[in-house]
């Protein structure tokens, strides 16, 4: 049972964390209470001990992010580098101390510093534009005396990361001649060429230090604070197939470097190869921004770089889609109903062919997986549910479930939510024009603008006059939709809310005894993971099933709208893990909360995926 503690002494913060085996244990290390080692007691006031893992939680993530936060508060165009040094504990207090004085004498007053204070480790960090005489004796100088400050307190040049070449120059003060000339003999044996990590450890130039360090270019203002920390990789779809986040704005910082240099050969080529390594195969998702600490959402960069090369003809014929789009769903979803009807080879085949000639980010591939046309929202419009009772809020029903129909021989999700309003004895009110209304998202993820300002005027229209001189929630039944509307509509002081979030709060207490089924497995999305939506996914999922299990390896389908049919090379490589661990539960159901992330998941899975709101209809209304 862990316990934590923030406490401030001064401008120092440390972060201790006590550990016991139970109540008891935490009881008695409460009252102990011991100051941090080295910083003294008695000089402010501890903050309140807490339990709880929300704030736990909340804590560490501000320290684990704490050097990229700073960094990423830099001045653009500069440069943060990390060091790692240690002393005995008795010294942290006072090493601090003096590294403060020297970032005051030196001139780096947004210098910051952290560590492991009960290893006497101490991280601190300098931002510069390391660049010309004066930027590079500056920084040379503070080394100097650096190194003699910590080597005076009985320290280490280097802690728990690598020497690496910054702290090459000074290993020989570290060790001494004796030492050093055994570290240059060892080299010769086993690499007497010299071939074996160059400049690393062993470094005769003193000026090593100083030499090639990394300037970053001033790009684009959604990714211009990356430190490239790499915490965002692991959460990227895109990370087996082509770039992670990191690594596109690198190459990004890579052609603004190749611009600023004159090379326009090696710009023109970088750029070449980022339209589909970068920008083609992005699910701009945003799953980076729940893992990186200074707050980037790379999608946002690759959704600019789609404005800025969108081509006017095709930007005009989305905006002409925005002013017609109950005919432009209605066509897609008989499109589809059609294609149903025919050999998947022949469609697909088709749409192959077609894709060689426009291009595979135009044209979708048409695959046997994709279910038949959905229906027409236009009958569900007016009050929906149970007749006489309290409207609870105005129903938004997503384009995409009409645009693609349900899987096997599902009803839907608006069919299901309508049974559960009747069931529940509630109601809900759909706008007449919901035929022509959409989240919006298709716009601004190809990088349309003009559509997206029209889609976006005919929904606040839209949802003011379906609800005058009232101010009812605005609910959507696709977790994306939920949030292309809230984008839309917050600003404007609308309360939007996922289907997920009314059916926990509104719907499942009030349902009928409900049988369950054996096992479900569940794919939250990346929309309802970013809106704090998985636990009303889970909620309801456990009012479905008797199990429910979650793999271990979710992440984003990148199905992400229609990119799963355009790259469908994309979405197999985003779901390669989730789907084998899919595979081995076996469950009875699976469902999700999207439908596009259904279609992606079936598609990977070989299993039916579903809306959970579809699956506790069912189980709630089985006679």
């Amino acid at each position: 049972m862990p316990l934590w503690v923030l406490t401030w002494i001064n401008r120092p913060r440390p972060l201790v964390e006590y550990h016991a085996d139970g109540r008891r244990g935490i009881s008695w290390a409460a009252k102990r209470r011991p100051a941090p080692a080295g910083f003294g007691r008695g000089r402010g006031a501890p903050a309140p001990l807490s339990q709880d893992a929300k704030n736990r939680n909340a804590a560490w993530k501000f320290r684990k992010g704490l050097y990229a936060s700073v960094a990423g508060a830099r001045v653009s165009g500069t440069t943060a580098l990390l060091e790692d040094v240690v002393v005995p504990v008795q010294s942290l207090a006072e090493t601090c101390g003096s590294l403060q004085e020297l970032f005051t004498e030196h001139g780096y007053e947004d210098s910051v510093i952290f560590g492991h204070a009960k290893d006497g480790n101490i991280h601190f960090m300098l931002t510069d534009r390391f660049e010309g005489d004066a930027a590079l004796n500056r920084y040379n100088a503070f080394n100097e005396k650096m190194v003699e400050l910590v080597l005076a307190r009985g320290g280490n040049l280097k802690a728990e990361h690598g020497t690496g070449r910054a702290m090459a120059p000074f290993v020989r003060a570290q060790y001494g001649d004796e030492l050093y000339d055994v570290h240059l003999e060892l080299k010769a044996a086993c690499d007497p060429r010299l071939m074996m990590n160059p400049g690393v450890i062993i470094d005769e130039d003193h000026a090593a230090h100083i030499r090639n360090i990394k300037l970053n270019e001033t790009i684009e203002v959604e990714a211009d604070h990356c430190v490239e920390c790499g915490y965002c990789e692991p959460v990227c779809p895109s990370k087996d197939l082509t770039l992670t986040p990191r690594q596109r704005i690198v190459v990004r910082r890579a052609i603004a470097k190749a611009e600023a240099e004159g090379n326009a050969e090696l710009a023109a080529e970088l750029e070449r190869d980022y339209e589909y390594n970068g920008v083609q195969t992005c699910a701009v998702d945003g799953m980076c921004v729940t893992a990186c600490p200074v707050g980037i959402n790379t999608g946002l960069l690759v959704k600019r770089l789609r404005r800025e090369d969108a081509h006017p003809v095709l930007a005009a014929g989305f905006k002409a889609a925005a002013k017609g789009w109950g005919p432009a769903t209605r066509a897609g979803s008989i499109a589809l109903s059609i294609a149903d009807k025919f050999p998947a080879t022949l469609v697909g085949g088709i749409t192959d062919a077609a894709r060689k000639v426009v291009g595979t980010d135009l044209m979708p591939r048409y695959d046997a997986d994709l279910p038949g046309g959905g229906k027409t929202r236009k009958p569900l419009a007016g009050n929906l549910g149970a007749a006489g009772s309290e409207l609870l809020a105005v129903y938004l029903p997503a384009c995409v479930n009409s645009m693609f129909g349900p899987a096997g021989e599902g009803e839907g999700v608006a069919s299901a939510f309508t049974k559960l309003l009747h069931a529940a004895g509630v109601s809900v009110f759909v706008p007449q024009g919901i035929e022509s209304m959409c989240c919006g998202t298709p716009w601004t993820s190809k990088g349309y603008a003009d559509g997206h300002e029209a889609m976006a005027a005919r929904v606040l229209e839209e949802v003011r006059a379906a609800m005058p001189g009232k101010n009812l929630p605005v609910i959507s039944d696709a977790s994306s939709c939920t949030e292309g509307f809230a984008h839309t509509l917050e600003a404007h002081g609308y309360e939007v809310v996922d289907l997920l979030a009314f059916t926990s709060m509104h719907l499942l207490e009030k349902l009928p005894r409900i049988e369950k089924i054996s096992s479900l497995t569940l794919h939250p999305t990346c929309s309802s993971t970013q809106m704090g939506l998985n636990s009303d996914l889970q909620k309801i999922a456990e009012a479905v099933a008797q199990t429910v299990n979650t793999p271990v390896n979710w992440g984003c389908c990148a199905f992400a709208g229609d990119r799963g049919m355009l790259h469908p090379e994309l979405t197999d490589s985003a779901t390669a893990r989730e789907a084998a661990e899919v595979r081995d539960l076996d469950a009875a159901a699976h469902a999700s909360c999207n439908r596009t992330c259904e279609l992606g998941m079936t598609r990977a899975t070989g299993k039916e995926y579903r809306h959970v709101v579809e699956l506790l209809a069912e189980a709630a209304t089985k006679q």
